[in-house]
């Protein structure tokens, strides 16, 4: 049996979780599922350009964890460009180190910490607003 997996560190949600091709409505096409862990890789490594050494303690994993996680990501990644697939984000056993909070009205996009209770838009004051990690499931579990 094999041991369970450890949770991995992600720094914040990501602001986009679904991607398609142009002209082709989603619920037509084929989805390709990349974790939240995977898709966190990928930026470390290929939007960041860290090392996988940095990227791994990044993610509080070892580097041939990190290894395995970026080369999933970027298969998964080039056959959804290639094969015209949906790309959806999700999943994978994380923590957030901070997250981004969205305001539905005025559109303003704010970092916190999880210690930090935001009930109103430092912008414009609005109420109405999301909370990105929490679409995920996360919240006071996290960092």
């Amino acid at each position: 049996m094999p041991r369970p997996q450890n949770n991995r560190i992600v720094s914040e949600p990501p602001i986009f979780t679904d991607f398609k091709p142009v002209g082709i409505k989603g619920k037509n096409l084929q989805q390709v599922l990349l974790s939240l862990d995977e898709f966190e890789a990928f930026r470390l490594a290929d939007y960041l350009n860290l090392s996988h050494a940095e990227a791994a303690d990044e993610m509080e994993i070892s580097r041939s964890t990190f290894t395995r996680l970026i080369e999933k990501a970027r298969k998964k990644i080039a056959y959804f460009i290639i094969s015209g697939k949906l790309l959806k984000i999700d999943g994978g056993n994380i923590h957030f180190r901070r997250n981004i909070i969205e305001c539905k009205d005025c559109g303003h996009k704010f970092k916190i910490s999880f210690k930090e209770i935001i009930k109103k838009c430092p912008s414009c004051d609005s109420e109405n607003i999301l909370n990105l990690a929490g679409g995920f499931g996360h919240g006071k579990c996290c960092r």
